[in-house]
Order: structure tokens, then sequence, then C-alpha cells
């Protein structure tokens, strides 16, 4: 029975409908005579609260409400990759078509080109059973991407195959297989359409023990985040969110990225749409594009669609995922989704709870989060993938206690907190080491033990630990000057200064330091560490701290993040090596600084 009702009331993106006793929670609706497309977030008795994902001006009371029966869904199949979506999959390139630069009113679209034909491989042939998940056949979606037609996870377990198209070119639209079980027959078709408000399922759960590797330092070795891991990135305007999401979204080892601008600035994410277009895949030199999917929801796009843009990017994650490819989610920013909850939750004239957001933020935040997670798909074969969600939040004057960052903290395990302080002294990027924590650490110790190297969390904790002895003898600093502290503080806070620029900073634009190894980063770690333990020996044999600061190994320490590319590591053994010269002749009282440096020297170079 569809539900049929008339707008009794409007209130901005809400809308109140009476005469809608058959409809049901989060039901899909079109609203008015120009078929807005809306959705059912409230029913009491025959009157129905929907919040409608496009702009209402000039809606008025008693124009029709008709429900589609369905809930929010998003078509999942060939064609997704590579597109530029709006917060409920309508392609912004067909809606500029259609009505221009500004975005019209009641546009019909469909997500993907349906007319396009893809070759189809089949996997399965007639008598195979299939369930929820099976691999019917593979089509090549990109140069980079090989898409597997998933046989629905709400289809029957233990059908036959009875029909399957042979080798060839088809649209998505053709049916590919038919199955039956029952004497009931299901036809199946290259996309299939799922709920975004409801997480698809899987067959198992695996714990976080693979890193998802970034290339960026500070993230890698100091705060590393697990494939199937959730992670937040809270700062204040300025301190660099928007390109840290874009150097894990282009240098994480993941298979598919979806970026969700999430009620950005409009100036912002076009620099965004702009730019992901042309980047090139570092490892495959194609362009990014081929296995990335945007959403962008603009913070003048009706705020009801903001509020679904992150279901809508989730949903096609887990698609890809249950495809057997690691997907890394970037939501930037969930402070904007969340500000637009509070908004519809005051036109609805709900009780405010802390700073004005509804009470259910924390379980909207939850939900979304807990759709994180490394699994095997359901199916056969046996595919292992994974969906990692790093959420960017920009608390109001980077105020961490405020309620959006404070819930996010109760969900997520990897925190990169970012310091405005730091970026404004162009330390970039700006992650404040002593703010930041990983609940990954010791999950993910053992592959870099097996993959990388057996020294890399000890390196990381012996170089953790002088951070975070130079934090406790700043303050004595402040107040009594530097020279107050004995030769061996000093030297930590040398050492610090020498982890900070070599190590903690990268910089995004170089092309050599935009991205650094694992095998590189415990390397560099490595050689701090060694500097600092020799130094504390040359210091007992009475070497003066002076000579330590002025040795020549210092500047091509800080230098050989920028110096030293990923084909000729070995160049940093040599390295070490001449570090351990530089010692040996320093406490053999010869000269270890011959090209002496001094430190003001070292810090321009650096």
């Amino acid at each position: 029975m569809v539900a049929k009702g008339r707008i009794v009331w409007v209130s901005g993106p809400a809308v109140k409908a009476d005469g809608m006793a058959a409809a049901k929670m989060y039901e899909t609706v079109e609203v008015g005579d120009s078929k807005l497309i809306g959705e059912v977030i409230r029913l009491t008795g025959d009157v129905a609260f929907i919040q409608v994902y496009e702009s209402t001006s000039g809606l008025k009371p008693g124009e029709p409400v008709v429900g589609t029966g369905q809930p929010l869904s998003v078509l999942l199949g060939p064609g997704v990759i590579g597109k530029i979506y709006d917060g409920i999959q309508r392609p912004l390139d067909e809606i500029a078509e259609k009505s221009g630069a500004f975005i019209g009113r009641g546009i019909q679209t469909t997500p993907v080109d349906m007319k396009k034909k893809y070759h189809f491989k089949p996997a399965m042939k007639k008598g195979d059973e299939v369930g929820p998940g099976s691999v019917l056949g593979t089509v090549e979606e990109t140069q980079l991407l090989t898409h597997s037609i998933l046989v629905p996870p709400n289809h029957a377990t233990g059908a036959k195959l009875v029909d399957i198209a042979p080798e060839g070119d088809y649209d998505i639209e053709h049916v590919v297989a038919t199955t039956e079980k029952g004497g009931n027959k299901v036809q199946l078709k290259m996309y299939h359409r799922w709920p975004v408000r409801k997480p698809r399922p899987y067959a198992e759960r695996y714990d976080p023990t693979v890193p998802l590797v970034t290339g960026q330092r500070v993230i890698d070795t100091y705060f590393p985040i697990a494939k199937g891991g959730t992670g937040a990135i809270p700062g204040g305007f300025g301190t660099g969110k928007t390109v840290t999401l874009h150097q894990i979204a282009k240098w994480a080892d993941s298979k598919v990225v979806v970026y969700i601008g999430c009620g950005e600035r409009g100036n912002e994410m076009t620099e965004v749409l702009v730019e992901f277009p042309h980047l090139i895949d570092p490892r495959s030199g194609r362009p990014l594009m081929e296995r990335t999917v945007l959403v962008a929801n603009t913070s003048n796009m009706p705020v009801a669609a903001r509020e679904a843009s992150i279901y809508t990017g989730v949903t096609m994650a887990e698609y890809y995922r249950d495809m057997g490819f690691d997907v890394v989610l970037v939501a930037d920013s969930t402070s904007r989704w969340a500000e637009a909850l509070r908004e519809m939750s005051g036109r609805l004239e709900e009780m405010p709870a802390e700073e004005g957001y509804p009470s259910y933020l924390a379980s909207r935040l939850a939900e979304f989060y807990e759709r994180a997670g490394r699994v095997r798909a359901l199916g056969s074969p046996d595919r292992t993938g994974s969906v990692t969600l790093v959420g960017a939040v920009s608390p109001s004057g980077a105020d961490f206690t405020e309620p959006v960052t404070t819930h996010t903290i109760r969900f997520i395990k990897t925190f990169w907190a970012l310091d405005a302080r730091l970026a404004y002294s162009r330390h970039y990027p700006s992650i404040n080491w002593m703010q930041s924590y990983s609940g990954y650490l010791e999950d993910v110790a053992k592959w870099w033990k097996e993959n990388v190297s057996s020294e890399w969390y000890d390196l990381r904790g012996e170089s953790y630990h002088i951070l975070q002895r130079e934090d406790t003898l700043k303050e004595i600093v402040r107040l009594l000057g530097p020279e107050a502290l004995p030769d061996e503080e000093k030297l930590v806070l040398e050492v610090a200064r020498m982890i900070k620029i070599g190590i903690l900073q990268q910089n995004s634009f170089d092309k050599i330091d935009t991205y650094c190894s694992p095998v590189k980063q415990v390397k560099l770690v490595k050689m701090m560490v060694k500097f600092f333990k020799e130094a504390q020996k040359a210091l007992k044999a009475e070497v003066q701290l002076a000579d330590i600061r002025a040795m020549s190994i210092i500047p091509q320490l800080l230098k050989a993040k920028f110096d030293i590319p990923e084909d000729q590591l070995a160049r940093l053994d040599d390295l070490d090596r001449q570090l351990d010269d530089e010692f040996r002749k320093l406490t053999s009282g010869g000269s270890g600084s011959s090209k002496a440096t001094t430190t003001e020297e070292v810090k321009v170079v650096a």
C-alpha cells in the first residue's frame, strides 16, 4: 500500500504531512509537485515528519506527498568508481548538464551510466549453488579495478544457478544470472540496491592486526592505524586537516578511496574536485580517480543531504570491501555533519542536549564508526576486505572538550590531534605528539616485526621517550632558561629537536619526502636513537656538548628524508657508518668537527 498524504507544515528542510498512516520509518518519499526527494524520520499517528534533501523554497501546504515504499538506498554496481556524487548519490556532472552551475530541484538522475557496456566474464556455471555474496563473474570497471558482480546479501541461501550469461559485453541492466529455490526464480543484474542506514553483513570479523601504511612518519611510526580501524583528526581552522587527509587518501596502501566532503566550504571542496581528477596514483601511474569515489556536499547544499552523505559513502565503501578490497573512507568533516543533525533536531522541536546537539548524537557517531572493520566477506571464494574510517573534526576555537570531539574519542582508537601552534610555526603535519595516541600500537607490532624490522617497537618507544622528556624539560627552560640545565638534559632538548625536524616534520609537496616507506622510517628513527646513545657516551667520556652539536653528521641526518629516495636506501647505511666514525674520532680526541657547523647553521640547513 502506497502512502499518500498532504503537506501541512514546512520549516526549512523539515516538512510535516498528514494522511501518511501507511508510511514506514526511513521510507523515501516524493514531496510536493516538484517531487523533491525526502525521507520519513518520525511518525506520529498518520502524521509523518520528513527531511527533504533538496531546497524547499516555494513549497506550500496542500501539496502532495507520495511514498515510494523503499528506504533511502544506493545503487551498487560497475560505474560507481570515478564518479563525483552529491549526498544522495546523484552525479554532479549530470545535475550540471540539466540545471547548470547551481543544483536545480526535483532533478531525476541515475547514479551510473545504465547504457555503458562492460565485458562480463562468468565465474560460475549452471547448476552451481549460490548464496549471499557469491561472485557471479567479473568486469573491468577501470584499469586499476576488477569489479566482482556479487549476489545481493539479502538473497536466499542454497539457491541453484539455472542460467548465467556467457562471456560478452552487456550493460548493467542486462540479466546476467537467474537463480531458483523452492520454485521461486530470481533474476540478477550487474547491480543491486542497498539501504544506506543498514550495515552490509559479513561472515566473520578479524582483529585489527595489519597496519594501514600511509607513508606519513608521524602516523605509521608513532600513531599507527590498522586496516579496518577508526581514526579522527581534530583541529582548528588552518591546522592542515584537509592536506593530511589528502595524503592519507593518496598514499595509504588501500585499493579504493571514498572521500566525503561533508559540509565543507565550497572553495575548499572545489579544490578537492579539481585536484583529485588530476592526481596520479603513485603505485600504478594511472589517474587516482580510477580507484576513488567522491561525495561532495558543501555547506551551502541542503543540510538534510549532508546528514545522509556519510551513510551513502560508507555503504559504497562496504560494497567494495565485500569484493575483498581494502577501502579507506575519509569524512571531512563530521562536525559539519553533526551540525546538520542539530539543525534538523531543532526544526523538529526536539529537546536539545549539550551545546544544542540532539541527545542521540553519540549513538549516531557510534553507528557510523562501528561500520569500520576488517572482515571475511559472505559467499565464495573466500575474500578478506576492510573499511578504515578516518573522520576529520572541526571543533569551534580548537576546543577538544566540545561534544562532537569528546563523543568521537569514545568510538575511535587512533587520535591525531592537530595543533595550531605547530601549524603556525610551519611544522606539518601539525600532529601534536603529546596529545595524540593510537590504540593499535600493540596490535600492529607483530606485523612490523615480521615484515619490516624486529626493532621497530623498541625504537619507537625510545625515540618517543626522548620527546616526552623534552616536554617535561620545556617548563624548566621557560622558567629558568636553558643554561639552568645540565649537559645531559641539554642533549635531550637537542635530540628532540632533531627528531622533530628530521622525522615528525614531513613535506607533502616534496617529491621525495611526500612518502616514506616503513623501511626508511625505521632506518631514520634508528639513526636518531643511535645518535642520542652515542652522544650520551661521549658526554660521559668528557666530550663537550658544543663539540657534539657541531658534528657535521647532524645536518646530514636532518636532510636524509629529502636527499635519499626510496630506491637508494643503502645510502642510509653509509650514513649510519659515517655516524659511527665521527663519534669514534670525537671520543678518541680526533677532530670530529673538521667542518664545524654551529647550531644556528644546522637550523638554517634543516
